[in-house]
């Protein structure tokens, strides 16, 4: 348990400062990448956020929890309320809450989230990428 909250610490802190430098800097990146690249660390930090509050969840509970939370970050910005609409308008409450609604952000979170979850699962006790089986395919 104590493993996995050090790895989801370390991804957490690596992860924000190239979010922030992905949509910060200007990194040239193609409109499509620098736009839901962005979107796509921001729910690969909540998931691993997710991991360091509740270390001992499954990757699927932790996929599930973070999924619900980026929904309800998403859809919060179709309901008017002046003062999370004022702290938007902050650079902090764009990097953390953002400022419109999006269904492309959706499925970069989602798949963020996936991608994370898988990750984890790996990195699991007694997993590693390298012990993955291999299927060899031979002819006799």
């Amino acid at each position: 348990m104590m493993r996995r909250s050090l790895t989801a610490l370390a991804i957490v802190l690596v992860t924000i400062p190239i979010g922030i430098g992905w949509r910060m800097l200007p990194l040239g990146l193609p409109w499509f990448f620098y736009k839901y690249g962005g979107s796509f660390l921001w729910a690969v930090a909540l998931y691993w956020f997710i991991a360091i509050l509740f270390p001992k969840l499954y990757p699927t509970a932790l996929a599930i929890i973070s999924a619900l939370a980026a929904l309800i970050v998403e859809f919060s910005r179709l309901v008017p309320q002046s003062t999370i609409d004022a702290f938007r308008l902050t650079l902090a409450g764009q990097l953390i809450l953002g400022r419109f609604f999006s269904f492309k952000n959706i499925a970069a979170y989602l798949l963020a989230i996936a991608f994370s979850a898988l990750l984890d699962h790996y990195l699991g006790p007694g997993r590693s990428f390298a012990k993955t089986k291999t299927i060899r395919l031979s002819m006799p």
